[in-house]
């Protein structure tokens, strides 16, 4: 450890020690239930490491893994816990998440994905229009110089970047159609090339 980490360490040992002694003084008359109070706080810190430790193990449970380049060349894709299909893409060597839908023809940017790519979103031409479940909305042509999806890369990928709010950018057909078989079985979605 540095010596600003030893300090710091120092530092919050003195407030824990500070802090439990004003504590101790304030209910000297009632150390008993102090003390049940002090175990039931030291438990939950406890389990707040606890979960704190195994977080990674919950949230790949809770997410699925990304999608696997199989032994014969597939890209397998585990089905998400609320029943959709996620990946994601390296966006001219960013890495963007989508929402793997065969329902949108396009690929599909929102707003935020669009700028993290650093597109100027107020600079676009909206000059098309979508039906959604929300309505029709506005959108913008963009083209995608690079997405990768493990070793394959497209190159010049048409894309429309959506003028609405947009939890997830959406993989639409014009992408999922470069894939010669598109295939779901066994809880999984399978591309192969």
């Amino acid at each position: 450890m540095s010596s600003f980490q030893w300090g710091n360490l120092i530092y919050l040992i003195l407030l824990l020690a500070m802090i439990l002694f004003w504590f101790v003084i304030q209910n000297r008359g009632s150390l008993g239930k102090m003390a049940q109070q002090a175990l039931a706080w030291g438990l939950i810190f406890v389990g707040v490491i606890a979960a704190i430790g195994v977080w990674d193990d919950i949230r790949h449970t809770m997410v699925p893994t990304q999608g696997v380049l199989t032994e014969t060349g597939q890209i397998e894709v585990p089905r998400a816990r609320d029943g959709h299909y996620y990946l994601t893409l390296g966006i001219n060597g960013k890495p963007v998440d989508f929402l793997v839908d065969t329902g949108a023809s396009q690929v599909v940017l929102s707003q935020s994905d669009a700028e993290r790519l650093g597109l100027v979103t107020s600079d676009l031409a909206y000059t098309g229009r979508a039906m959604t479940a929300n309505g029709e909305v506005r959108t913008a042509p963009v083209r995608l110089d690079t997405v990768e999806l493990g070793p394959v890369v497209d190159r010049d990928v048409r894309a429309w970047v959506n003028e609405g709010e947009m939890d997830k950018s959406l993989l639409g057909m014009t992408y999922l159609q470069r894939w010669s078989r598109i295939e779901i079985a066994d809880g999984a979605l399978l591309l192969s090339r």
